[in-house]
Formats: structure tokens, C-alpha cells, sequence
């Protein structure tokens, strides 16, 4: 059974959190940047930690695979109109994270400590919260 165009966009606009509302779209770069930035915290020196620095110790493919995810945050940012001096700052935060952690051993510890799609993340938020405020989530 094929679906029209219109009646996917239907049953996806239904699904929660797969809607191109400004609700769903925060709602999808939280959950990529806790999922890249923050999975787990490291006892002891209570430091969150991510794929964005786990994936990054596998030699190229993970530094890759990381800036797709970083790109795609920045992507979603895009399709909420966001200025292009906002997605610029946006891109060179990856693009930052990206060559840098490319370096070997000098390049984990970088991914460890510069968190580029928490960063993303303030610059989107900021925007959300000035231009569709209604997306504001209380967090505790």
C-alpha cells in the first residue's frame, strides 16, 4: 500500500516529535545533543560524556560520523530560519570539533573537553526562546 506525500506528512505531523514544528524540532536536537554530549557521567569528576567523544576515538570513521550528527543539528537549526550568522557559528563550532579531534591523542582530549553541539545547542535555544518561546521546557 503506497502513501501520498500528504498522507505521510499527515501521519508524521500526528507522531510526537517528528513534526516540523519548532516543538518537535527542540525537541529531536536535545535528544541528538544528550545522545552525542551526554550519555553518562563519569564518576568521580562528574563530567558528561557522549558519542561525540567515544565514537571519536575510532581513527577518521568516528570523527566523521560525529560531524554528520554535529551537521545534522545544524541542519535542523537551518530549517527553523535561523540567520546565517547563527548557522555560520553553528558550522564552524563542528567544523572546529572536527579537525581539531581528528588529531590523534591530542584530538580525544579536545573532544572531551569542547563541546560543540552543547554549544549549537545555547545558540538554537536562544533563538527558540526569543522567537517561539512557546518550545520553552522547564528543566529540573
Amino acid at each position: 500500500m503506497a502513501f501520498s506525500q500528504d498522507q505521510f506528512d499527515r501521519i508524521v505531523q500526528d507522531m510526537p516529535g517528528f513534526g516540523r514544528d519548532p516543538t518537535s524540532v527542540r525537541r529531536r536536537i536535545e535528544a541528538m545533543e544528550a545522545l552525542l554530549e551526554g550519555l553518562f557521567v563519569i564518576p568521580g569528576i562528574n563530567r558528561r560524556v557522549g558519542l561525540d567523544s567515544l565514537v571519536g576515538l575510532v581513527p577518521v570513521v568516528g570523527d566523521i560520523a560525529t560531524a554528520a550528527m554535529g551537521a545534522w543539528i545544524v541542519w535542523e537549526a537551518r530549517n527553523l530560519g535561523m540567520s546565517k550568522w547563527q548557522l555560520t557559528r553553528m558550522a564552524a563550532n563542528v567544523g572546529v570539533d572536527t579537525l581539531v579531534g581528528a588529531i590523534p591523542f591530542a584530538g580525544d582530549l579536545f573532544d572531551f573537553l569542547y563541546k560543540s553541539n552543547t554549544k549549537n545547542l545555547r545558540i538554537i535555544r536562544k533563538h527558540l526562546d526569543r522567537h517561539h518561546p512557546s518550545t520553552a521546557t522547564i528543566e529540573g
